[in-house]
């Protein structure tokens, strides 16, 4: 098989196309021939070697990719419920790797069908991981109750953008995001269910006297703690993420037993590996509200080859979407 291969910890040149071995399923895992692999901000900080240190995440050389969708190929030991030739997607459960290639080797458990659902492959690898991973962060964690509010920051971001669809399949009342005050015009044009999209850099100011039961934050840095202005009392924050790249920012402590507000964090990559029971009502939830049209991200595909650029935009900002490759 072909794989996209990051070679030692750095920049995006550290990616190298390279023919390896055809990987064959364990017990309890499918392989599948890829069409479409999703690429994350996890994607390059772990290629970065911001997390080299951590336990379980991978060393170089190691091909990443945490989201693939494609057919199945063949059955591990054990695996029921699935075909060869079935269509899938995978979930955020997966571990950092093995998705920049032609052939994934996964978890049952962590691969949902996408047979009989009509939804195109590019747009279940886009959506269906960060749907998934909406939901549990918003019923798991958050504990949204119908009739909340809820505030989405980075609203047009891969994982941001499958917020507010789902918040409105679980009743919120309304929802409401953000962008860099830049893309502003842009933004108010989307597809996505918010009410209102707003500069971020404004947004005490726009919001004026509404408060937020939940608000989602994959940003950080000080839109972070002017967040903490606009929450209701007993509000939740979810940290799904640190696009700013402040990571020294702290939030004020003596705001959040002042406010009854409390600060959460989640990822679904830690989560569903101790919880894998969660992860096919994850799946149905997201697909159900994709099939809705309630979580229409936009993509942008590059070659397998095209790794390292796909690496440069991600890093870059401002992409709408989500960026993937194909092998």
């Amino acid at each position: 098989m072909q794989a996209a291969v990051v070679t030692r910890f750095g920049d995006p040149e550290v990616f190298e196309l390279t023919e390896l071995p055809d990987p064959v399923p364990g017990p309890g895992q499918v392989a599948i021939d890829v069409s479409h692999a999703a690429v994350g901000l996890i994607d390059a900080y772990v290629r970065q070697g911001l997390y080299q240190d951590r336990p379980g995440l991978p060393q170089p050389p190691y091909v990443p990719g945490l989201e693939v969708a494609g057919t199945i190929r063949s059955l591990g030991a054990g695996v029921t419920g699935f075909r060869a030739g079935e269509p899938v997607v995978t979930l955020s459960g997966t571990g950092a790797e093995g998705g920049y290639a032609s052939i994934a080797v996964v978890d049952a458990a962590m691969t949902a069908s996408l047979a009989g659902t009509g939804v195109d492959p590019a747009l279940a690898v886009a959506a269906v991981p960060n749907a998934a991973t909406a939901h549990l962060a918003l019923t798991e964690v958050a504990h949204l109750a119908p009739g909340e509010r809820v505030l989405v920051h980075g609203a047009l971001g891969g994982l941001a953008a499958a917020f507010p669809g789902v918040a409105r399949t679980l009743g919120a009342a309304g929802v409401v995001g953000t962008v860099r005050r830049a893309a502003l015009a842009c933004a108010r044009a989307t597809a996505l269910p918010y009410d209102e999209i707003v500069a971020a850099e404004d947004l005490i100011e726009s919001v004026g006297d509404r408060r937020f039961d939940v608000v989602v934050d994959p940003v950080g840095g000080q839109l972070r703690t002017d967040s903490l202005q606009v929450m209701a009392p007993m509000g939740r924050m979810l940290l799904v993420g640190n696009a700013s790249g402040d990571w020294e920012h702290t939030v004020p402590s003596n705001a959040l037993w002042g406010g009854n507000l409390a600060v959460l964090g989640f990822a679904a990559g830690y989560y569903l590996p101790t919880h894998p029971g969660r992860a096919r009502p994850a799946a149905e939830s997201a697909l159900g509200a994709i099939t809705r049209g309630l979580v229409d991200i936009p993509t942008r595909s590059l070659p397998l080859a095209e790794a390292a650029e796909a690496h440069r935009l991600i890093e870059h900002g401002g992409v709408a979407g989500r960026i993937l490759l194909t092998p």
